[in-house]
């Protein structure tokens, strides 16, 4: 558009790794912390261009009830809600001097409405918002995600709809190992959001190992999900599968150390996960 020909302008940028263990093992996200008159048709270009899994542009909230507005990209297209990059632009935006209108809750406006972070000692943590589908998958979808995953029908336990935003649905197997050993047939997966979670053994670190397969929104495996591991909390908490608190872990399979953190009080499900500012500077948009 006419508008990238020098009509661009320096604006504050960070780079920040979300649900990590440790630095850049989690998923990074890029931030531009002031997305004031980028149209977005740039803002989609800047999200194919940095490849990343989500790319966020902060904005003025709409409403006095929020403390700004997030518009979230992936490489392919905007999505209404997701989860890491909730966390991550908080982080971004607490640190570039950003002040709640109230001490330690945030509150942003995204496409699905409003969601609520918490700031806690170490970590901020978002209540998973209400699904916009659930339910269980019917059997020409299962038997598309079963030829896909490359398993028997029988190896799935259980499956649900566990759409926040990004239209994942989710199967469950009956260990980690079998999430961990899975090679997806690529072909088969190309439009599915597929979330799919296994328990670890009793006396494990972590409780379940998560793998989301995101084709559709231009990424093969997202490294971590805050929006899947959302809405898998519920189910497996429901259904008594997994305790009102655990630790998902995910990323395993391409070389990251994701560690998200769940629990459910009175308020709703909370997912927690550690942020780090790994880049910081600005980009001209």
């Amino acid at each position: 558009s006419d508008r990238m020909v020098g009509m661009t302008r320096s604006r504050a940028f960070a780079q920040v790794d979300v649900f990590g263990a440790i630095p850049y093992y989690g998923n990074a996200l890029a931030v531009v912390l002031d997305g004031a008159g980028i149209d977005d048709e740039a803002m989609q270009q800047f999200a194919a261009w940095t490849n990343l899994s989500e790319t966020t542009f902060v904005l003025p909230p709409t409403t006095t009830d929020a403390d700004y507005l997030l518009r979230i990209f992936t490489p392919s297209g905007e999505l209404p809600f997701a989860g890491h990059p909730t966390l991550g632009s908080a982080h971004a935006w607490l640190e570039a001097g950003g002040s709640p209108r109230q001490p330690g809750r945030i509150v942003q406006e995204c496409g699905i409405g409003l969601v609520q972070l918490r700031q806690g000692d170490a970590a901020l943590s978002f209540r998973a918002p209400e699904l916009l589908r659930d339910g269980p998958l019917d059997e020409s979808l299962l038997t598309q995600i079963t030829r896909g995953l490359r398993i028997d029908p029988a190896d799935v336990l259980d499956h649900q709809w566990v759409d926040n935003g990004p239209g994942f649905a989710a199967v469950r197997l009956a260990s980690a190992q079998q999430v961990l050993d899975l090679r997806p047939d690529d072909e088969a997966m190309a439009d599915l959001m597929l979330g799919v979670v296994g328990p670890y053994p009793a006396g494990s670190p972590y409780g379940v190992e998560v793998r989301a397969f995101c084709a559709p929104s231009g990424i093969r495996e997202d490294p971590v999900t805050g929006s899947l591991n959302a809405g898998l909390a519920g189910w497996l908490m429901a259904s008594g599968v997994m305790p009102r608190a655990y630790t998902a872990a995910q990323g395993t399979c391409i070389g990251r150390r994701g560690e998200v953190r769940l629990r459910s009080d009175a308020e709703g499900i909370w997912v927690e996960g550690t942020s780090v500012t790994c880049i910081r500077g600005e980009v001209e948009l």
